[in-house]
């Protein structure tokens, strides 16, 4: 089972950003890879509390993860794969500069390395069909790439690393910090020949059709990656991710709660009384069920595992079927008197037994 994400950091669900941030530079400092070299267990230790504040620090994955737990982020999202140093240095720069950026030797310097380029951001809607058994879109997106024929130098400045040093004399002694070089921002390159049409960066805009493969059970509102589908990056860099965003689409039929799929279905007074077989369509394929005489309007029939699946594969949600009896409106002559002989038959006066809840008690029950 994995961790939670709160007692990794060793705070509340209802702490503050403030809090979060606090409670992660702690752990940062204690498990930073300069101050405990060749510990794989504090190395795992360091990439379990950068994965618990990347989520915990922003509103919108706080929000998911505190409803979903970790689902949230299966098949896509940040914790759903491992992670490597760069990936986190990159990510938490600002944190890991200002945490470390007062120690001495090694510790504390920026990490160099390829630029990364910008992440891109794009919707996808599906229908329930489509999340019950998982599909496959093609999606055109507009991404920048490196121009072909551009070509590069060596950055004097910084003589290629990207980044330069600074010895400083302090009361505790000589300390060095380490900061991007301005001169290429950090590339270790200067463009040397840039192609025309191209931007500053040498980048143009290129369409591109890229395949996503969407797994069965996803939800309104998930987030999934497509690692290296973003924008390029100069200098030959690391390319950003596609993030794709899931729209479900509103069904004229099934109404959606969690894993579990609500539908209603109407029957007619003589098929409540009498009872009756109906065939039922599912979003894919039949089933039937058999309605009892008798059968009262509100009645709620559970079909185990015809709900959505779980996002990842443990199990299915359920069908509730809703059951409605249509009264009709308009009654020729001898409809009205073949009812009115009912009123006198004492058949017909309601005698609700236990088994005949009220509105409010199946409410009840749900909540129970």
């Amino acid at each position: 089972m994995k961790e939670d994400y709160y007692e990794i950091l060793g705070v509340s669900k209802s702490a503050s950003t403030a809090e979060i941030k606090k409670a992660y530079r702690k752990k940062a400092i204690e498990y930073h890879p300069d101050k405990n070299p060749g510990d794989k267990n504090a190395e795992t230790n360091f990439k379990k509390a950068a994965q618990a504040y990347e989520v915990l620090s922003n509103s919108d994955k706080r929000a998911k993860y505190d409803q979903y737990g970790h689902a949230a982020f299966e098949n896509g999202g940040f914790g759903s794969g491992g992670m490597n140093m760069d990936d986190i240095f990159s990510q938490f720069g600002d944190i890991f500069g200002s945490a470390f950026g007062g120690f001495g030797g090694g510790f504390g310097q920026q990490r160099s390395g390829p630029r990364r380029g910008s992440d891109l951001r794009i919707r996808v809607s599906l229908t329930l069909e489509e999340i019950l058994s998982g599909v496959e879109k093609k999606v055109r997106v507009k991404r920048k790439i490196q121009a072909a024929g551009l070509s590069f130098s060596e950055c004097s400045a910084c003589n290629g690393l990207g980044q330069v040093n600074r010895i400083t004399n302090t009361i505790l002694g000589r300390m060095q910090t380490s900061s991007p070089c301005n001169s290429c921002s950090g590339t270790g390159k200067i463009i040397q020949n840039r192609p025309v049409g191209s931007d500053s960066n040498g980048m143009i805009n290129e369409e591109e059709t890229v395949p996503i493969n969407i797994p069965a059970g996803v939800e309104d509102g998930m987030q999934l990656k497509v690692s290296g589908k973003g924008n390029a990056a100069t200098g030959n860099g690391v390319s950003g991710d596609l993030l794709v965003l899931i729209q479900e689409k509103p069904h004229e039929r099934f109404v959606r709660e969690g894993q579990n799929l609500h539908l209603d279905i109407y029957i007619s007074i003589s098929e409540a009384v009498l009872g009756i077989s109906k065939d039922i369509q599912l979003l894919n394929g039949k089933v039937r069920i058999k309605l009892e005489s008798g059968i009262q309007s509100g009645k709620t029939l559970r079909l185990r595992n015809k709900g959505i699946p779980d996002i990842n594969g443990y199990s299915s949600g359920d069908l509730l079927v809703h059951i409605n009896v249509w009264t009709p409106k308009v009654l020729n002559r001898d409809q009205k008197n073949f009812f009115q002989s009912m009123l006198e038959d004492d058949n017909f006066e309601p005698k609700p037994d236990k088994s005949d809840k009220s509105f409010f008690e199946k409410v009840k029950d749900m909540f129970s």
